[in-house]
């Protein structure tokens, strides 16, 4: 068997291990060192940046998981460490969880912006991101594919913005974790039909639902 032929070998461990668990070893970080009190805000910076810190730990170890076991990084994921990394710096330098908190709205409108503009010029840019090519789904459908998460994540930029100013840190952690996750993968099965009808194959529908697009 040549390597043409040679089966892709199963991933769907290692893209939830990547997309996920430096998000959940933020979270668990946080809640094992945060303050039983609410209002004690020293104690809650201070847990914020420890989770940070583990955060950007693991997203380091989530690429090179990525590119040890799938044999490549996306751009998504490149994007996205980039910022996780930028603005985890800044949230330890300033001692100030404002930033760790709006970085997924700047990764929501990066990715957002360059999905409009790649269909401004007539280019499917969720193909490119994600360095995918999902079997037997044709032109059209990456176009409405692209489209349609493009305003999906200038939906999610919106929302996590308006949580970010008007709810405490610990409300906006658990909406971030559990509240923008199961909305991201309810979108993601939303959109089956349409790729379906754009000749998208059974396998390649599986690798979708394995690893929708993220932040």
């Amino acid at each position: 068997m040549n390597a043409q032929t040679k089966p892709k070998p199963k991933s769907s461990w290692v893209n939830l291990v990547v997309d996920f668990g430096p998000l959940l070893v933020f979270f668990l970080a946080y809640r094992h060192f945060a303050p039983g009190d609410e209002n004690n805000m020293v104690g809650t910076v201070g847990a914020v940046i420890k989770g940070t810190v583990a955060f950007m730990v693991a997203t380091v170890i989530a690429l090179a998981v990525s590119k040890w076991r799938l044999g490549h990084v996306s751009p998504m994921l490149w994007l996205t460490t980039v910022l996780i990394l930028g603005f985890g710096a800044l949230t330890v330098i300033f001692r100030n969880p404002f930033y760790v908190q709006i970085k997924p709205t700047a990764v929501y409108l990066l990715f957002s912006v360059v999905l409009f503009v790649g269909l401004f010029k007539g280019k499917p840019m969720l193909k490119y991101l994600l360095q995918s090519a999902f079997e037997g789904l044709d032109e059209a459908g990456w176009m409405k594919l692209s489209r349609n998460w493009a305003w999906f994540f200038l939906v999610l930029a919106v929302l996590n913005t308006a949580l970010v100013y008007t709810v405490s840190f610990d409300t906006w952690m658990q909406a971030k974790l559990w509240g923008f996750t199961v909305l991201s993968f309810l979108f993601t099965f939303s959109q089956l039909p349409m790729v379906l009808r754009h000749g998208m194959g059974a396998e390649a529908k599986e690798e979708l639902i394995e690893n929708p697009p993220h932040d």
